[in-house]
């Protein structure tokens, strides 16, 4: 996906922005070509992804769910849409969690999106780095599918 629509914002908007939610993904499907595909690429087969007729039998979910791993993937995706790129920045990196929680199964046959909001925006010697509050939203659902504070860095 090309990413040139995203919006843009400097160093001291960001910063200025601490606290601030910037909104949401759109609505992305978790269906289950999509679930089994990522079985098959992670060799993580366990029937409560890949077979809905036992999983609807042997499991409370009514089939299928997807992995923990496959919703919190869908999180980059979500993020192009919602966060912007930072001006000036050479690169930018997925700098990993400070906590997460999957909080929700998401059943095959749901969409999900992302909630963003900034807890911070630092400035270190050559690079920036950012945590968001973010949560994965399940439509319709009481709870979040996952929530965390995720980190990026970008290197200026």
């Amino acid at each position: 996906m090309v990413h040139s629509s995203r919006s843009r914002a400097t160093i001291a908007q960001m910063r200025d922005r601490i606290g601030s939610d910037f909104g949401t993904s759109d609505w992305m499907p978790v269906e289950q070509p999509r679930i089994s595909a990522f079985a098959e690429l992670t060799e993580d087969t366990y029937f409560i992804h890949t077979d809905p007729e036992r999983a609807a039998r042997e499991t409370p979910y009514g089939g299928t769910i997807a992995h923990g791993f496959l919703t919190l993937s869908l999180l980059a995706q979500m993020g192009y849409q919602v966060c912007p790129a930072i001006e000036g920045t050479k690169s930018g990196v997925n700098y990993g969690f400070n906590r997460l929680r999957f909080v929700a199964p998401v059943r095959a046959g749901s969409r999900v999106r992302g909630r963003f909001r900034l807890k911070d925006f630092e400035l270190k010697a050559d690079r920036w780095n950012a945590t968001w509050d973010v949560a994965i939203e399940i439509e319709g659902g009481d709870k979040p599918a996952i929530v965390a504070e995720w980190l990026n860095a970008g290197f200026v």
